[in-house]
């Protein structure tokens, strides 16, 4: 039985925010918080920023996944380099994983419309089981059961970024260490994270003055197989309002609004409607994004 209790926790393991092998967390707004993807967008601003989001997925499940990050970076004053750090809190029924990531980025000119950032990160990460919530229906090892597992594991990540104002393409690795979570003193190495991809790109259709259209892609998922992609198309107005429509595949479909004030602070909202069957059992996901910006210091 207990190789059905470590079955248990390897499929929440493996399930923060999706099925089929994905261990990180994962964002509606993506092209709103990609700083928490990609080291590489440390310095691209020349401003510094506040990003925070509020994910609530599978609403009605029980103890569904609930995801919250805070995210704050900029630019050096003078160099073409930027810094950053952000911290996250991934909650699934028993399991937590908490992490703190630092980032640092290099940029350079390609053309006089075209830059290349480069990134790197380095991340310590918290990830805790509370026995005392599993409830299998039969324990032959019944002390799991009163054991809170805590593992702590350090992992680094890269990122590269290519941007003009018409477009932008990044592509971001990250678990580069592999690291394994050692489990109730699991140690057979079935629970070992597993390196993330994230390829993400837009290209900016300024239809008038006052109308932007924005479509983008982004692929995600383990290397070298169990990839997925989002595909959104972003409408915005006098750079104030947003709206958009968004598909995960096989996942779900969403819908997203967002407001920006004197360019100064964001927010966002997103709802997603499940289109899996696990559509029958939730209500939908719910996600918040509130950013602010300090004035330019470059």
């Amino acid at each position: 039985m207990k190789k059905v209790i470590y079955i248990i926790i390897l499929a929440t393991v493996t399930g923060f925010t999706g099925l089929q092998g994905q261990q990180m967390p994962q964002y509606t707004q993506y092209m709103f918080n990609d700083f928490v993807i990609n080291p590489a967008i440390a310095g691209v601003d020349n401003y510094y920023q506040i990003r925070t989001n509020h994910r609530f997925q599978w609403v009605g499940l029980m103890d569904p996944p609930v995801t919250n990050s805070l995210a704050f970076y900029g630019p050096h004053a003078k160099q073409p380099m930027g810094y950053g750090a952000y911290v996250y809190n991934d909650v699934t029924g028993p399991t937590s994983r908490t992490g703190l990531t630092g980032s640092y980025a290099y940029n350079i000119a390609i053309t006089d419309d075209i830059r290349l950032s480069m990134g790197i990160s380095a991340s310590i990460m918290q990830y805790r089981i509370d026995g005392t919530q599993l409830n299998p229906r039969d324990v032959s090892d019944p002390s799991i059961l009163q054991v809170v597992s805590t593992s702590y594991l350090p992992d680094v990540g890269i990122g590269g970024y290519l941007y003009a104002d018409e477009f932008y393409v990044g592509l971001s690795l990250a678990q580069l260490l592999n690291n394994n979570l050692k489990i109730f003193d699991n140690r057979n190495g079935l629970n070992r994270l597993k390196t993330h991809i994230n390829l993400v790109g837009a290209y900016r259709f300024q239809i008038n003055d006052e109308w932007l259209l924005e479509p983008s892609l982004m692929i995600r998922g383990t290397v070298p197989k169990e990839l997925k992609f989002d595909l959104t198309a972003r409408v915005e107005w006098n750079k104030t309002l947003w709206g958009a429509l968004a598909y995960r595949n096989q996942e779900s479909v969403g819908i997203l609004i967002g407001y920006r004030y004197e360019e100064q602070l964001l927010f966002g909202y997103s709802y997603d409607i499940g289109i899996s069957s696990l559509r029958k059992y939730n209500t939908g996901t719910h996600e918040i994004m509130i950013g602010y910006r300090f004035n330019d210091i470059k």
